[in-house]
């Protein structure tokens, strides 16, 4: 069930941020879309200055392909931005999976679109409506960056023979 919610959340930011709305009045659905208007009003107005893509592909051409939440301008910074519930608050060094993954996502996009994203943004909310903003840049991204590669090499060298 944590998925749908997750992904009804994911639904309806994309919807705002492309100029459509979703209205889905199931319990599961009325408290995803109070989250998401929760990240609006606390991550988004006034901190995104330009979207350059929602729920896009992006790849890294023979190793490894995901799905970026947003990716844009951030507080004048290029940058990728993920969307996140939680049923807690959480601590900065408990989600640095989080910001390993937006540092592939942005080594992706930087390769494909000759880009220049050094900044990564965590947008999250609780189920009871408390929001958290998690951000890395410069030389933490630079470190995430590293852990990921790291990961991919552990994963080809583990799985030669595919």
């Amino acid at each position: 069930m944590k998925q749908r919610s997750v992904d009804l959340l994911c639904m309806i930011l994309e919807g705002y941020l492309l100029g459509h709305r979703h209205a889905d009045f199931s319990d599961l659905g009325q408290q995803a879309g109070v989250m998401a208007s929760t990240i609006l009003e606390s991550g988004i107005r006034g901190h995104l200055d330009e979207i350059w893509g929602s729920e896009i592909t992006v790849y890294y051409p023979e190793l490894y392909a995901g799905a970026t939440d947003l990716c844009g301008i951030y507080e004048g910074r290029e940058s990728i931005i993920d969307f996140k519930q939680s049923n807690k608050l959480k601590r900065k060094e408990w989600i640095e999976d989080y910001f390993v993954q937006l540092a592939a996502y942005a080594m992706a996009h930087n390769h494909v679109y000759d880009t220049k994203i050094q900044s990564g943004v965590i947008l999250m909310c609780t189920k009871d409506n408390q929001f958290q903003r998690f951000d890395i840049k410069d030389m933490d991204f630079q470190r995430f960056s590293w852990q990921w590669l790291r990961r991919v090499d552990q994963f080809y060298e583990q799985n030669k023979n595919l």
